[in-house]
């Protein structure tokens, strides 16, 4: 009878074994899934997170927002709220309002104004920002998204490389890499060395076609100081660019840019990291200009003036003719040789050509897509091309003291010309610049 009752209870123990073996098996199971698709719904909530912080950093809140027909959106920021006084070099910075002086100008009206006409701003058709504020591009987290990294957001690459560049040695001694990096980045440009103090330029605007998506076109000045292949490189830059990276389109936009360390870890493009100080209510950096020149139509340009202030040391920046034009200025405290003078200018264009070795150049336009030699109304030109000198006077550029530099022209060229029209006016140095990038004649 005892063997029969422990055989029955041995039974009755191992008959339920099934139910609890598929219960603890479907609960295992169940704890697995959970664990493993957790990490998944974290990572990309704690991304959101992040681009959405990097966002509340940049895009401070505005009085006012304008809603622009090309899809940008305005913030009217308070000025003594802006991202620039984010900088630590700028926590006890007081924003200069105005430049304690105007460089004063020489030049004689031009003759040609009738067949160029003024570049401005699209949002300009649907509102305005009220007197105090400053006129700020908002950033999209698509346009973080778009970024290769957060670190590298509103950034360029790093623009010393080990591979071989053409190199210009400059009357100063000074050896100038052109930016390359191997066959990445292209230019077509004209520069002087000196002692300077700021330069202008008038720059036809165009809308260059792009040809991979992390491609970028720029015609743009360089004020540059400090060493060409060494660390210290100071820069302040502006102009205006197509980059369907970082703006998400295919329409010209002013931009600044700056660094004091050879874009190594410093500066950024426009206000999307601490620095430039923005004091306009009507100029926004990184909204797009328009309207913009048509091959055999009508041609539209923007003047550009940078010029260090003799009393504060800060380097402004003007848009267009006169005060009316000022923008805002780097501050003197985010620079090391800049904090004195320049010793180079230089204008002209610059293309990115992403693809790899060996194979088709790019067919990334640089400035209107056609080559020097087809003159006005078809190729991109700077005209009327200035220096500021110690006295905080503008003065024209001879035409010796103006080098060239294209590393390819077959893809992209320059030539440069002097016209005075015998004192009557006219575009003083000048050059034609640009191309179409890959063509089958003379850029494979």
């Amino acid at each position: 009878m005892a063997k029969r009752r422990r055989r029955w209870r041995r039974q009755r123990c191992c008959s339920s074994d099934p139910p609890l073996a598929v219960a603890a098996a479907a609960l295992l199971l169940l704890l697995l899934v959970v664990v493993t698709a957790a990490p998944v719904v974290d990572a990309a909530a704690a991304g959101r997170h992040v681009v959405q912080r990097h966002l509340d950093r940049i895009n401070k809140p505005g009085v006012r927002s304008i809603h622009s027909a090309d899809g940008d959106i305005i913030d009217c920021v308070p000025r003594h709220k802006q991202r620039a006084l984010d900088h630590p070099l700028l926590a006890n910075h007081t924003v200069q309002t105005q430049p304690s002086q105007m460089p004063a100008s020489a030049s004689l009206l031009d003759r040609r104004q009738q067949l160029s006409r003024r570049a401005w701003q699209t949002w300009h058709h649907s509102g305005h920002c009220p007197r105090g504020t400053v006129a700020v591009r908002r950033t999209a987290a698509a346009d973080v998204q778009r970024a290769r990294s957060l670190a590298l957001f509103g950034r360029k690459k790093q623009m010393r490389s080990p591979l071989p560049a053409p190199d210009v040695v400059t009357g100063n001694g000074h050896e100038l890499t052109m930016h390359a990096i191997g066959n990445l980045r292209q230019h077509a440009i004209a520069y002087t060395a000196a002692e300077v103090y700021g330069a202008r330029a008038t720059i036809s605007v165009w809308a260059p076609e792009i040809d991979e998506a992390n491609g970028f076109s720029l015609s743009q000045l360089w004020i540059l100081s400090g060493s060409f292949n060494g660390s210290d490189l100071n820069s302040i830059e502006a102009g205006w660019q197509v980059s369907p990276e970082l703006y998400g389109d295919n329409r010209p936009r002013l931009f600044t840019y700056w660094t004091s360390d050879a874009y190594e870890a410093t500066g950024c493009y426009n206000a999307l990291c601490p620095g430039f100080v923005q004091t306009s209510s009507r100029i926004a950096i990184g909204a797009s200009i328009s309207p913009v020149s048509s091959v055999g139509g009508p041609q539209y340009d923007m003047t550009l003036l940078v010029w260090k202030d003799p009393k504060l040391g800060n380097w402004w920046l003007s848009y267009g003719d006169g005060a009316g034009g000022l923008v805002g200025y780097w501050p003197a405290e985010l620079f090391t040789h800049l904090s004195d003078h320049a010793t180079m200018v230089e204008w002209g264009g610059e293309v990115v050509n992403t693809h790899p070795p060996g194979s088709a150049h790019t067919a990334t336009q640089m400035g209107s897509g056609h080559f020097a030699a087809e003159g006005f109304g078809r190729a991109a030109y700077f005209r009327n091309l200035e220096t500021v000198d110690a006295d905080n006077s503008l003065a024209a550029v001879p035409l010796d003291a103006i080098q060239t530099m294209a590393e390819d022209a077959g893809c992209y060229d320059i030539r440069k010309a002097y016209d005075d029209d015998d004192g009557r006016g006219g575009w003083g140095a000048h050059f034609y610049y640009g191309g179409p990038g890959h063509n089958t004649a003379s850029c494979p």
